[in-house]
């Protein structure tokens, strides 16, 4: 069976976490072995915590995202960064910037300066870092060529930027995270960004519960509103027939992408 890990989703979301016993199982049954599961707010994080400690599968990542910057507390720093102190195996994340119909209820250079600071965080830690990116590519960029390079890794998660941009993200150190959300982007246009990323440098993630993929097999998603991580096979399949390879080249491709960026210096060393 080929081997997929989700390189980015939210199995603490309250919408699925009852379900995320079952979720694993039924994920793992499909052969996905690892799951990287992303905090947004200091209210989750010791979810992810404890769901890391629950599930060896579980890669837990903590980071303050944009939408809840508005909402973060005096002493949020901090409390990141004892998170990181007890949790030796964790990346950073979710972090970013949001221009986007959510992100403008939010001051902009506020998000800035937390991401800006999450950045050095990850820096410092040598941790990877996974970023969400809605409507504010430019911005980031800059952001990062003012910090970069980013030796143990960004991830630009599910990752909607222009074919353009793929070669000076990459040169900062991005991986490219796919995920349902390309099947919004035309075909062609969806394609000529993956041609440019190169082949060490693609991750394959559901952001579930979000991210819904699009599917013309009606029995695997019956009337489903919500993503779950056995649902990547959907991305998998969508994602190689635009590269023009096949499910099995670009499974081991990403899986190998993801074990050797979250197998970095300092992490419990994943071996299967």
């Amino acid at each position: 069976m080929m081997k997929l890990f989700d390189a980015h989703c939210h199995l603490q979301d309250s919408r699925i976490l009852s379900k995320t016993p079952q979720l694993i199982k039924t994920a793992q049954d499909k052969g996905i072995v690892r799951f990287v599961v992303n905090g947004v707010c200091e209210q989750d994080w010791h979810l992810v915590k404890q769901m890391a400690e629950t599930y060896p599968c579980v890669i837990p990542c903590f980071g303050l995202h944009p939408w809840f910057v508005a909402e973060r507390s005096p002493n949020w720093f901090k409390t990141l960064k004892e998170y990181f102190d007890s949790t030796p195996s964790a990346a950073v994340g979710e972090i970013g910037v949001d221009k986007g119909s959510q992100g403008r209820k939010i001051d902009f250079s506020e998000q800035v300066e937390v991401l800006r600071k999450q950045l050095e965080l990850a820096k410092e830690l040598n941790k990877p870092a996974s970023v969400h990116c809605v409507r504010a590519f430019g911005d980031l960029l800059e952001l990062m060529k003012s910090m970069g390079p980013f030796p143990a890794g960004v991830i630009l998660h599910s990752y909607l930027g222009s074919a353009e941009m793929v070669p000076e993200f990459s040169k900062l150190g991005a991986y490219f995270s796919l995920s349902g959300f390309l099947m919004s982007l035309k075909a062609n246009k969806a394609q000529k960004m993956l041609k440019m990323v190169s082949s060490d440098r693609i991750l394959l993630e559901t952001d579930a519960p979000d991210a819904l993929p699009n599917s013309n097999d009606t029995s695997t998603l019956p009337k489903e509103t919500l993503n779950h991580p056995a649902n990547i096979h959907n991305v998998l399949d969508y994602v190689a027939s635009l590269l023009e390879i096949t499910k099995e080249e670009l499974a081991e491709l990403s899986y190998q992408n993801a074990v050797r960026l979250f197998s970095y210096e300092g992490s419990k060393v994943l071996q299967e």
